[in-house]
């Protein structure tokens, strides 16, 4: 019995050894699961970490950045703002139709072409000082190239200030000229007392200003003459001189040398006296037709300015009319050939044809009593 037993008791202790290995096994098993598992563990948490830290920059650059966004967006809110502020101004809407008008002359008839040399001929008065204004400022975006030159004529008038050009236009950095001649004096001697001296003083200046262009060889020649100025011409032209003429936008001189411009023609007088205050222009007074207060072309300037108050928009209709002519509805016969309109081919009599011949007779009057 005992050998039994001690059999029985040897078999239990193999299957428990057994046992005891087998769970030996699965415990070191289950360690090195439980080892994976921590270092899969310890990974996912350096991940963890990581994409923690990523996020967090991520997040950080995205705050900057929404906070860039953000204040460029107030800036550019403020700045549009500011520019609806600036653009209610009236001086500024001046401004802006100033150079509008003047831009759009130029390329209605092809005033500055690439490479001009362009004389700007500045008087000292509110439509020189502004035509020059605003030439320098398209100059820096115009499609063509061009140079300016400001040339003045100092005509020895008394009490002119020959300081105050060569201050201006040295502070404009503009090249200028300034040149001499005493055309007052001749004015003074050849032009009876009380009679107009406009149009001898012009010539004379004309005269100085095309030779001073010719030896310096510039393309075009700039005058500050505007829209009211042109209809003030056709109106002299009219009364005074019997024909319908103005002031062309562009001009060829007489001897076919120097061509003319006028950039402010499109612009009415009433906005260069509100851009002159605005901009403090050092005008320079005439003292010869300055003075002449009965001067013909006052009297048609109030005449027009009445017709304007009574009929606002008048002078900008007759200066469109003089853009928009139509010889065959006038009467010149050099424009139009009415000779041969509407006729049959046979040659007809001329004047003196149908003006000869006897007196003409009348019917015998009958008195009734």
């Amino acid at each position: 019995e005992r050998d039994g037993e001690r059999a029985c008791f040897a078999a239990e202790r193999d299957r428990a050894a057994s046992d005891l290995a087998a769970l030996q096994g699965t415990v070191a098993s289950l360690q090195r699961d439980a080892a994976a598992l921590d270092e899969s563990l310890a990974q996912a948490s350096r991940q963890r970490d990581e994409a923690y830290r990523y996020y967090e920059a991520d997040t950080a650059d995205l705050i900057r950045q929404r906070d860039v966004a953000l204040s460029q967006r107030d800036a550019a809110m403020d700045q549009l703002a500011e520019a609806r502020r600036t653009l209610a101004h009236p001086l500024l809407r001046i401004v802006l139709r100033l150079r509008r008008h003047v831009g759009q002359a130029i390329a209605d008839y092809n005033m500055i072409e690439d490479g001009d040399r362009i004389m700007v001929c500045l008087s000292g008065g509110k439509d020189s000082y502004a035509m020059l204004d605003v030439l320098m400022a398209l100059q820096k975006k115009a499609p063509v190239r061009f140079e300016l030159r400001a040339v003045h004529l100092d005509q020895k008038q008394p009490d002119y200030p020959p300081d105050v050009l060569p201050n201006y236009l040295a502070s404009t950095g503009v090249p200028f000229e300034i040149l001499e001649q005493d055309t007052y004096s001749v004015v003074k001697r050849v032009v009876p007392e009380g009679k107009t001296m406009c149009g001898l003083c012009s010539r004379l200046r004309r005269g100085a200003l095309y030779r001073y262009a010719e030896d310096h060889g510039f393309t075009k020649i700039a005058l500050g003459h505007h829209r009211d100025d042109i209809v003030e011409t056709l109106f002299l032209n009219m009364f005074h001189g019997t024909k319908i003429s103005a002031m062309p936008p562009k001009l060829l001189s007489d001897d076919g040398k120097h061509v003319v411009i006028r950039p402010l023609a499109y612009v009415p007088e009433d906005d260069l006296i509100d851009y002159a205050n605005f901009r403090g222009f050092p005008i320079i007074p005439c003292n010869l037709c300055g003075s002449q207060e009965n001067a013909q072309r006052k009297i048609i300037k109030s005449m027009l300015h009445a017709w304007e108050r009574e009929h606002p928009g008048r002078i900008e209709n007759i200066f469109r009319s003089i853009t928009n002519v139509r010889p065959s509805q006038l009467a010149d016969r050099a424009l139009f050939d009415f000779q041969n309109l509407g006729s049959q081919g046979r040659a007809g009599a001329d004047a003196h044809a149908w003006l000869a011949g006897e007196s003409p007779s009348f019917p015998e009057v009958v008195h009734v009593v």
